[in-house]
């Protein structure tokens, strides 16, 4: 069994998740398409105090990225909008392997987080098919009232459609969902194929571990429900084919991909800053960044704020290989400013000189990338 350590660990992930960014040759528009291919899924997220998180992330490893991009890529269907562990935009060449949970959830196996109104239901797929896609807001329901998640009964019964696959999400405008029959979005020659179960639960572990470096079964199956039996024979079954191999790391059991481990030759630029979004794919499992990098963290927006610690919306920064700092970031539009009101940095940075000048670079960047002039640090605190 191969032994790694926590920095090794720490290098293979990073390299699996294309930080921090290395120049690559092509054109901006197909190195955000590679992105997605490197990472399957980016999150999608309403949060705007900074650039929404689905920009961030792809941003982080294309600095060349402009928000036009994702736009192109799903009018070019080479991205579709579904559910990863949450509402995420995925590359079109994995859309079969989204077929069982539509599937799951169109039969009944899975349910809904809404009720299924089936007579509106059938009724919302026959104005598409005749007028063409439509929002949300071109439906005036009859049955106002709102329900569930306090959503009206047409919103509910789209999200149904969308969720087991009759419809999809054709573009957005001013982020709202603009729904089209799944037939007239998918592009043609497109594999629909049903994955097998050997097949799916293949494709569950090889992305995770292509994407992450390495894995338990946990983090693979991570949000996904009843699959952690099709990952574990998949497991069985790629350990027997030399594609995955076990792998120690401090002590604990993981797996990596058998190939992947060559990326530990590669040299990782330690001296980059990056600013993550609290949704980055990095660290979205928030257990695994503490035990991996040593970096617990808690997107505060979510808690009252008389009891946050860093900030409303604070940023993850790398640098040297690790987590090591929190910026709580905030966009002010008038002013043309990226204002970071709290800048928090871990005591085990000890060249703050050195760290200071490569986040006074990713500032500047990330300052151009929210269209904004300047930036500006309110308050710096080590800890």
């Amino acid at each position: 069994m191969t032994t790694l350590s926590i920095p090794q660990a720490r290098k293979l992930a990073l390299h699996c998740q294309g930080l921090p960014t290395t120049k690559k040759q092509g054109t901006a528009y197909c190195q955000t398409l590679n992105v997605f291919k490197q990472l399957g899924y980016v999150q999608i997220d309403t949060i705007s105090v900074v650039q929404r998180a689905h920009h961030h992330t792809l941003w982080s490893r294309n600095p060349r990225y402009q928000p036009a991009h994702l736009d192109a890529l799903v009018a070019n269907k080479e991205v579709f909008e579904y559910w990863s562990h949450a509402a995420a935009y995925l590359p079109m060449s994995e859309y079969r392997y989204t077929l069982p949970r539509k599937q799951a959830l169109k039969t009944g196996q899975q349910k809904h987080w809404y009720n299924k109104d089936q007579t509106l239901m059938d009724e919302i797929l026959r104005r598409i098919d005749n007028e063409g896609p439509l929002m949300a807001k071109d439906f005036d329901s009859k049955r106002t009232h709102k329900q569930g998640w306090g959503s009206k009964p047409t919103k509910q019964a789209l999200e149904c459609l969308f969720m087991q696959g009759e419809l999809m999400i054709s573009e957005r405008k001013n982020f709202h969902k603009v729904y089209q029959l799944t037939e007239k979005v998918l592009p043609d020659q497109l594999d629909t194929s049903q994955p097998t179960a050997e097949e799916y639960g293949q494709f569950l572990v090889m992305r995770y571990l292509r994407s992450h470096g390495f894995g338990n079964l946990a983090e693979m199956t991570y949000l996904l429900k009843h699959v952690k039996l099709l990952a574990s024979n998949a497991l069985n079954t790629l350990i027997e084919d030399n594609k995955v191999e076990r792998i120690n790391v401090a002590g604990s059991e993981f797996f990596a991909c058998t190939q992947s481990l060559e990326l530990l030759d590669k040299r990782l630029n330690r001296k980059q800053a990056k600013v993550l979004s609290p949704f980055d794919n990095l660290l979205i499992q928030r257990k695994r960044a503490q035990n991996i990098f040593n970096f617990e963290y808690l997107l505060e927006c979510y808690v009252p704020e008389a009891k946050r610690q860093y900030g409303y919306f604070c940023l993850p920064i790398l640098w040297e290989g690790t987590l090591v700092a929190r910026a709580d970031c905030k966009v002010d539009n008038k002013a043309s400013c990226l204002n970071v009101m709290r800048l928090f940095v871990e005591t085990s940075v000890k060249d703050r000189d050195a760290f200071m000048e490569a986040l006074g670079k990713e500032l500047e960047n990330f300052a151009n990338f929210n269209q904004c002039l300047s930036y500006a640090i309110e308050s710096v605190s080590w800890k």
